[in-house]
């Protein structure tokens, strides 16, 4: 399964409702290249968490709002949720070994 694209109207039903597993956001934008060196370990991750944390990305320039609601103020960042509550970040390029650290650190 890929990543769940994210924008304001869908937000809450899929990071906030979601009660059953951590959801992690990737808030990036097109222009960004860390952002989009980052782009192919989030496909990674998601591919590889399937079932056990939702993988999302937001695209900051298309859904500014809740990018801004959520206090995203460098990109690429990364926020893990449980149970609809930020749990913690992860601000700029890390690697994949550091992401999957990150959410089992944060479950």
């Amino acid at each position: 399964m890929s990543y769940i694209e994210l924008f304001d109207d869908n937000f809450n039903e899929e990071v906030i409702n979601e009660k059953e597993m951590p959801v992690l956001v990737d808030f990036w934008a097109p222009w960004c290249q860390p952002c989009q060196m980052l782009a192919p370990v989030i496909d990674e991750l998601a591919d590889e968490l399937d079932g056990t944390v939702k993988v999302c990305k937001l695209n900051c320039d298309e859904a500014g709002e809740k990018a801004m609601e959520n206090g995203v103020m460098s990109i690429p960042c990364m926020i893990l949720f449980v149970g609809g509550e930020e749990k913690e970040r992860l601000v700029g390029l890390h690697s994949k070994d550091e992401i999957i650290s990150f959410i089992e650190n944060n479950r």
